[in-house]
C-alpha cells in the first residue's frame, strides 16, 4: 500500500523517546537548594522519639537536631524550619514557653545557629499552638474564642526572642489578621531589620494536618476553622496575599501544597516575592503508608509530587524528604 503525505505531521512523542531526550527537554527541574527541612525538637528527651504517623520522622533531641541540620547543609538544602515541643507541664494559656528565652525552641535556635552559622538558613515557626495548654494558635478571650489582637502582642514578643536566639527567618503560621505588619514592626524596633518574614499567607483548615498534631504534641480540642482558611475559597487566599505583601512579607507560603496546587499557581502568578509551598505531614504520611503496603513506588511518587509542586509555581518547598531528595539530586 502506497502511503501519501505524512500523518500525523506533528509527533510530540519524538521528544519522549529516551531518558536522555526527556531529561534534556524537561521544563521543570528540582535542585537541592529548592528545599527546606521542617524539624521538631522535643524538650526533656534523651533519644529521638519516632513519630508513629510519620514513618522516618522524629522529635529530635538537641544533639540529634544539630546532626540533622548539618546533614541538611551537606546535602545542599537551603534551610531548616524548627518547631519546638515543650514539656507538657510548661504549657499554659498564653504559651509562655514561646517567649521564654530558655524555651525549647529558642534553645534549639541557638544550638543550630552555633552549629551551621550562616551556611544554612535557620528558620523558626512563630506560633503559639505548640506552647498553649488549649492547643490554639493564639490567646483565648473569656468566651474561649481566639483573641486576634491579644495574640498579635504575643507574636511580637515571640519574633523578638526568636531573632535574639538566632533565627534568620521567622514563619508566622497562626493566621491572625495583621500578624505580618506587627511582627515587622517588632523586629525593626530592636534593630533586626535583617530578619526575614516567611508569611504563612495561605493556610487552609485541612484534614491533612493530622500527623502534625502528634509531631508537636498538640493539646488542641476542636478545630481552627475560625482563623485558618476554608478549603472551598480562592478569593480569600488572594486577599490574604495582598495584605501580607502590603504589610511587608519577604516570602509567602501556600500550605498544604499538593491539594492546593491551583491556589499555589494563582499566588505564584501575581506574587512579586518568592513563593514557598509546604508539603505537609498528611501528604508525607500518605505516600509512606501506601509505599509500605507496596501499592506505589515510593521514590517515584516522592519525586512526582515534588515536581508537581515546583511546576505549579513554588520556588522553595518545605518537605520532610528534603535531605533525602537533595542527596539524590547531587
Amino acid at each position: 500500500m502506497t502511503k501519501y503525505g505524512s500523518f500525523p505531521g506533528t509527533r510530540p512523542r519524538r521528544l519522549r523517546t529516551t531518558p536522555a531526550m526527556r531529561r534534556m527537554v524537561a521544563e521543570t527541574r528540582l535542585h537541592p537548594a529548592d528545599f527546606i527541612l521542617p524539624a521538631f525538637v522535643r524538650e526533656g528527651v534523651s533519644e529521638p522519639v519516632p513519630i508513629s504517623s510519620m514513618p522516618g520522622v522524629v522529635q529530635h533531641t538537641r544533639d540529634s537536631l544539630k546532626k540533622a541540620a548539618v546533614e541538611a547543609l551537606e546535602a545542599g538544602v537551603s534551610g531548616i524550619m524548627l518547631f519546638g515541643v515543650p514539656e507538657e507541664s510548661k504549657k499554659d494559656a498564653v504559651g509562655t514557653p514561646g517567649t521564654d528565652p530558655d524555651g525549647i525552641l529558642q534553645v534549639a535556635l541557638r544550638d543550630v545557629r552555633a552549629e551551621v552559622g550562616d551556611e544554612l538558613l535557620v528558620m523558626s515557626d512563630l506560633c503559639l499552638d505548640e506552647t498553649t495548654d488549649h492547643g490554639h494558635c493564639g490567646v483565648l478571650d473569656d468566651q474561649g474564642r481566639v483573641d486576634n489582637d491579644a495574640t498579635l502582642e504575643r507574636y511580637a514578643e515571640m519574633a523578638q526572642v526568636q531573632a535574639d536566639a538566632g533565627a534568620h527567618v521567622v514563619g508566622p503560621s497562626g493566621m491572625m489578621d495583621g500578624q505580618i505588619g506587627v511582627i515587622r514592626d517588632a523586629l525593626d524596633q530592636i534593630g533586626r531589620e535583617d530578619v526575614a518574614i516567611l508569611a504563612y499567607t495561605v493556610k487552609y483548615a485541612s484534614a491533612f494536618f493530622g500527623p502534625f498534631r502528634e509531631a508537636v504534641g498538640s493539646s488542641l480540642k476542636g478545630d481552627r476553622k475560625t482563623y485558618q482558611q476554608d478549603p472551598p475559597n480562592i478569593g480569600d487566599s488572594m486577599r490574604e496575599l495582598a495584605l501580607d505583601l502590603e504589610e511587608g512579607a519577604d516570602m509567602v507560603m501556600v500550605k498544604p501544597a499538593g491539594p492546593y496546587l491551583d491556589i499555589l499557581a494563582r499566588v505564584a502568578d501575581v506574587s512579586d516575592v518568592p513563593v514557598v509551598a509546604y508539603q505537609i505531614s498528611g501528604e508525607y504520611a500518605m505516600v509512606e503508608a501506601a509505599a509500605e503496603r507496596g501499592w506505589i513506588d515510593r521514590d517515584k511518587a516522592i519525586m512526582e509530587a515534588l515536581t508537581g509542586i515546583k511546576r505549579a509555581g513554588a520556588q522553595n518547598i518545605l518537605t520532610y524528604w528534603a535531605t533525602e531528595v537533595a542527596r539524590g539530586l547531587r
